[in-house]
């Protein structure tokens, strides 16, 4: 049988014509699935060339490797994504978290000033966003809320696994269970892909919630709700930050902008794209 060498290779080889990635990334999804397998780390790997996988082993590679090559993403295949530092549990429930939204994340404390500071997490999924605020500002309070018990029942877990205390999590269809309570900073990562565009049904997309990804004919409709009611839901001179689509911005400035925002902005990711656009609310300033 092949050792870990040869099985790399020939395995590099396959991800690479059935998934189209580059050298360096397939070769990297193929140690970590084989360091999965096996329970060790890529230093074990590197420095055991020769070692032959026993059957049980070899069995578990295989599978995952075949759920690789059918083109599920690694996260949902390894049950986990790193996020802001911090690792998270991830499940077909929930969107994966990507390095795009830590641009979110870094936005939100930027507007942090004070102990007590309340924020709000709409369409939390895994819980990436408003736990990753949580854990930087333990002296925050952040509510997270989400439509999807499944993806509730996920976040929940990670904040009991990372043991982040200072948050709470609601059932809720965006702001409608939130009658009255008003927040300091509001934050969202809503689903802002037209429902009818080709790239739900190409790569890691196919197999994400659908309903965490489509937002209507124009991919709109849910950050359009949002910035609607936001404000009966912001304290004086709270923030309301949206991530939104790579030719969104100018459109998120503008319904902003309608709704009486001030200070509209746009904020761009490590590609130079406007990824985050937002606005301060302007009831009582």
């Amino acid at each position: 049988m092949p050792g870990i060498r040869e099985r790399l290779a020939q395995d590099v080889a396959a991800i690479r014509q059935t998934l189209g990635l580059e050298q360096d990334e397939a070769r990297s999804e193929v140690q970590v699935l084989l360091q999965t397998a096996l329970g060790v780390n890529r230093a074990y790997l590197l420095a055991h060339p020769e070692r032959v996988l026993t059957e049980q082993e070899l069995s578990r590679y295989q599978a995952s490797l075949q759920r690789r090559l059918q083109g599920e993403p690694l996260a949902y295949i390894l049950g986990e994504r790193e996020f802001f530092g911090l690792n998270f549990k991830v499940t077909p429930a929930t969107l994966i978290p990507r390095p795009d939204t830590e641009l979110l994340v870094e936005l939100a404390l930027a507007r942090i000033s004070s102990a007590g500071c309340r924020v709000l997490d709409l369409g939390t999924g895994s819980g990436a966003i408003a736990l990753a605020i949580a854990h930087a500002r333990p002296d925050a309070e952040v509510m997270a809320v989400d439509a999807s018990e499944p993806a509730l029942s996920v976040a929940l877990e990670n904040a009991r696994r990372l043991q982040i205390r200072n948050t709470s999590f609601v059932s809720s269809d965006w702001f409608s269970a939130l009658a009255g309570q008003r927040f300091d900073l509001i934050v969202s990562n809503p689903p802002y892909i037209a429902e009818n565009d080709r790239h739900l049904a190409q790569g890691d997309l196919r197999f994400e919630p659908a309903t965490a990804l489509a937002s209507g004919s124009d991919g709109l409709h849910d950050i359009r709700r949002i910035i609607s009611e936001a404000g009966a839901h912001l304290a004086a001179g709270g923030w309301l930050m949206l991530e939104h689509g790579y030719d969104q911005a100018e459109q998120v400035r503008a319904l902003l902008l309608k709704a009486g925002f001030k200070n509209v902005r746009s904020d761009k990711d490590l590609a130079g794209i406007e990824r985050v656009s937002g606005g301060q609310y302007a009831g009582g300033i």
